[in-house]
C-alpha cells in the first residue's frame, strides 16, 4: 500500500460520509459516486444494461486500467486486509497505523466503513433503479437479475455485521430499520427461489438477459439459474446450525431443480472480460506493485504438509536471494509471512512467496468445486437423499483440481496419508507456529472428523475467495488456523484464539440521534433477539457451533 495518507483519505471520507447518511439522508445514501446518473444513463441508451454491469462490478470491487488504482485501494482495506486476511490465506510484507490494524484485530474505522459502502451501500442505488424500470417496462428478468446480484453482494455485509437493513432498504424513507439476521436469510432464501422461477422460464425457452451488459455469463438465463441456485445452497448450508429445518428446506429446493446447480467449471461465476470491460486483477497488483501481499502461514502449513499439486497453481517460489525458503515436494522452495506481524515492510518478507496470480485472472464468486463440497455437507448431515458423501468429497477435490489446471491423481492424493506441517522463519523476523492439525486428506473418521476434512478441501478450493472462507471458519471452526503473532484488538473484544467473528459498526452509524436509536436498535437484535454488544466477538446468528 502506497502513500497510505493521501490515496486513502479521500475513499474513506467518502465512505463515512455516506454511512453517515444512512438514516438521516436517503438520497444521498442511496447514491453511489461510481454509477452513471439517470441523465447520462439515458442519454447514451445504456441506463439498464449499465446498472447492471455495475452491480456486477460491486459484487466484489473490480476496476480496469481505467479507474487507476482507486479500484484496488478500495479492494484492500475493504476486503484484501481484513477477511482474505483472516481466512489465512494470505500475508502481508507490511503493517499500517503503528501495528493497530485489522491484520492484528484492531478494526481501522475507515476500513470497515469502506467494506459496508461498497458492499451494501453501492449496490443498493442501481438494486433500486433496476427495480423501478422493471416494473415500468414489463421486464421481471430484469429485476430477477437484479434481485441475484443484490443478494450476491448483501449477503456479505450480512455475515461481516450482522443486522442491516433488507425489508425496507427500496422505501423512501430518512430513517431505515434494521432486519434481524434470521428474517433477512429467510427474505433472501424468498427473493432467490422468486428470481429462479422467473429465470428458469426464460432458460427454458431459449432467452437472453441482458447478454450486452452481462460481463459474467453474457446473458445466458440457464447458468444464472445454476448460479443462483448454488447462491441458495451456500445460504442454506451457512444457517444449518441455526435452523437446520430452514437450511434442509432450501438446500433441497436448490438442489432438486430441474436446472439445479453449477456442476462443471464453465458455470463457475466470475469478472474477467466482458461487457466491455478491461479488466485487471486486484489481488496480482497488491502483489507485484505494492510488493504486500505473499503467501500466507496457514496455507504453507497445509499445502506443503499435504504436498498439495495445487501448490504451484497458487503461489510462485521464494525469490532467488531469499535466506528462508523451505523445500517443497516440488523441488522449489516456499516461504509464508505470519498473521499478525507489526514489522514493516522489507526485503526479507518481500523475498518470500507471492500468490500465482496474473493481471487477467478472473475474480471468482463461486465455483463448481465449492458446490460439490456443500453437497457433501448436506449428505453428511441429511443422508443419502443429498447424494454420497464420499463420492461428493471427491468430486470437489477432482473440480478444484481441473479449476486451477492441475493433472495429478486425486485418489493418490487423498490416499497419502500426508498432514499439515509446521511453520518456520528464522532470522530477524523468527517465528514458529506447530502443525495446526494432524488431519489426513482420507475421508474416513467420525462425522465430525469427516466435516473437518470437507471444511479443509473448501478452504483450499476457495483460495482466493478469502471473504466466504472467513465465514465458513466462523461457522464450523474449520480448518485451524496458525495464530496472529499480535493482537490489538482485545479493546474491541478481538480472542486471539476465536478471532474477529464480525465487523463492528462504522462509527457513523451513532454520531447523530436518529443514527443513534437505529443503530441501539440494531444491538437488541443480536442473539436471537435478546442483545448483544458492538463488539468484534460478539457472534451473528448463524455462527452458534460451539
Amino acid at each position: 500500500m502506497k502513500k497510505t495518507s493521501n490515496r486513502y483519505n479521500k475513499y474513506l471520507a467518502a465512505a463515512c460520509a455516506a454511512l453517515l447518511l444512512v438514516s438521516c439522508d436517503f438520497e444521498n445514501i442511496n447514491t453511489n459516486p461510481f454509477e452513471m446518473t439517470d441523465e447520462e444513463g439515458v442519454m447514451d441508451g445504456v441506463a439498464v444494461g449499465g446498472l447492471i454491469t455495475s452491480m456486477e462490478k460491486t459484487v466484489f470491487p473490480v476496476g480496469t486500467q481505467a479507474d487507476d488504482t482507486d479500484i484496488i485501494n478500495m479492494y484492500q482495506t475493504d476486503y484484501h486486509l481484513s477477511a482474505d486476511y483472516w481466512s489465512g490465506f494470505f500475508g502481508q510484507n507490511n503493517s499500517w497505523s503503528g501495528g493497530n490494524n485489522n491484520t492484528t484485530y484492531f478494526l481501522i474505522d475507515g476500513w470497515i466503513s469502506g467494506t459496508y459502502t461498497r458492499s451494501y451501500t453501492n449496490l443498493l442505488d442501481p438494486w433500486k433503479k433496476l427495480k423501478a424500470a422493471s416494473e415500468k417496462n414489463g421486464t421481471p428478468e430484469v429485476y430477477a437479475l437484479a434481485q441475484i446480484l443484490k443478494i450476491s453482494g448483501w449477503h456479505k455485509t450480512l455475515e461481516s455485521f450482522g443486522p442491516m437493513p433488507y425489508s425496507h432498504a427500496a422505501d423512501a424513507t430518512m430513517n431505515i430499520p434494521f432486519d434481524a439476521e434470521k428474517d433477512i436469510y429467510a427474505s433472501m432464501f424468498q427473493d432467490l427461489a422468486s428470481a429462479v422461477e422467473v429465470l428458469t422460464e426464460k432458460a427454458e425457452n431459449g432467452v437472453s438477459v441482458m447478454a450486452n451488459y452481462d460481463a459474467v455469463y453474457a446473458g445466458d438465463a440457464g447458468k444464472w439459474v445454476k448460479y443462483a441456485n448454488s447462491l441458495m445452497l451456500r445460504l442454506a448450508m451457512r444457517v444449518r446450525f441455526a435452523d437446520e429445518e430452514l437450511a434442509k428446506r432450501y438446500a433441497s429446493l436448490a438442489l432438486n431443480h430441474t436446472i439445479g446447480v453449477m456442476t462443471s467449471k464453465d458455470e463457475e461465476a466470475r469478472m474477467s472480460v466482458g461487457a466491455g470491460i478491461t479488466f485487471r486483477n486486484n489481488i496480482e497488483w497488491l502483489s507485484e506493485q505494492y510488493n504486500e501481499t505473499r503467501m500466507g502461514s496457514s496455507m504453507f502449513s497445509y499445502l506443503l504438509g499435504y504436498e498439495d499439486p495445487r501448490l504451484s497453481a497458487y503461489f510462485k517460489p521464494v525469490d532467488a536471494d531469499c535466506q528462508f525458503g523451505q523445500e517443497a515436494f516440488d523441488g522449489k522452495k516456499y516461504q509464508a509471512i505470519p498473521a499478525g506481524h507489526t514489522y514493516s515492510q522489507n526485503d526479507v518478507y518481500k523475498s518470500f512467496s507471492k500468490p500465482n496470480i496474473q493481471a487477467a485472472t478472473p475474480t471468482y464468486w463461486l465455483r463448481a468445486s465449492e458446490v460439490y463440497f456443500l453437497r457433501a455437507e448436506a449428505a453428511l448431515v441429511w443422508g443419502a437423499a443429498f447424494g454420497n458423501v464420499d463420492e461428493l468429497y471427491r468430486q470437489g477435490i477432482e473440480m478444484s483440481f481441473q479449476e486451477n489446471g492441475v493433472t495429478a491423481s486425486v485418489e493418490e492424493y487423498m490416499n497419502a496419508e500426508k498432514t499439515p506441517v509446521k511453520h518456520e522463519v528464522g532470522g530477524s523476523y523468527s517465528c514458529s507456529f506447530a502443525a495446526p492439525c494432524a488431519t489426513t486428506v482420507k475421508m474416513e473418521g467420525t462425522p465430525e472428523q469427516k466435516l473437518e476434512k470437507i471444511m479443509i478441501q473448501k478452504w483450499i478450493a476457495l483460495f482466493p475467495n478469502g471473504q466466504e472462507v472467513w465465514t465458513e471458519w466462523r461457522r464450523t471452526g474449520y480448518p485451524k488456523l496458525n495464530p496472529v503473532m499480535v493482537n490489538r484488538g482485545w479493546t474491541q473484544g478481538a480472542d486471539t484464539e476465536k478471532g474477529i467473528r464480525r465487523m463492528i459498526y462504522p462509527t457513523s452509524f451513532y454520531q447523530t440521534q436518529d443514527g443513534k436509536a437505529i443503530y441501539e436498535a440494531a444491538l437488541k437484535l443480536f442473539n436471537d433477539g435478546q442483545g448483544g454488544e458492538d463488539k468484534s466477538s460478539t457472534r451473528l446468528w448463524w455462527d452458534c457451533k460451539r
